[in-house]
């Protein structure tokens, strides 16, 4: 059986759904499974935890974690995992700019890559995840630059 790329796509509430959708379809662009789980940091932790600890076990080769408001789901999914963890800040009560220094203030040793706000951040998540699953898929480099190409 031949191993395929597959991400694990994490939001906090149905209203990020939109989001999460824009960064799928960019991910199948790519040919690379994109499977959404909505648990959030503060509602659900535990569930987040199991999530996000067992996603390299699941077949994962990394995280996009989808964050409003207090923007906590990114740093909580990078807390629970080795794999790389990509945040997406999200609009929310500043229009996105509270969300966008929550995630990409971690602390050392926690790293999260951060993208832009919402929807060109989902976009633009699902192409560095392309980037970053290319080290182990070579035959995504191919569409990456395709793609890149293309623009």
């Amino acid at each position: 059986m031949i191993e395929s790329p597959k991400v694990l796509i994490v939001i906090g509430s149905k209203s990020d759904l939109e989001y999460a959708e824009k960064c799928r379809e960019q991910l199948a662009a790519f040919r690379i499974s994109g499977d959404v789980e909505i648990s959030s940091a503060h509602r659900h932790p535990d569930k987040t935890a199991k999530l996000c600890s067992q996603a390299q076990k699941n077949g994962y080769g990394l995280i996009i974690a989808m964050a409003g408001l207090s923007a906590a789901l990114p740093g909580v999914a990078a807390a629970h995992t080795d794999l790389p963890v990509i945040g997406v800040p999200l609009p929310a009560a500043l229009g996105g700019i509270d969300s966008l220094l929550s995630i990409v203030q971690m602390p050392p040793g926690i790293p999260v890559a951060t993208v832009a706000i919402g929807g060109p951040g989902a976009k633009n998540a699902a192409v560095l995840a392309a980037r970053i699953l290319a080290l182990k898929y070579p035959e995504l480099s191919k569409a990456v630059a395709a793609h890149r190409k293309q623009l």
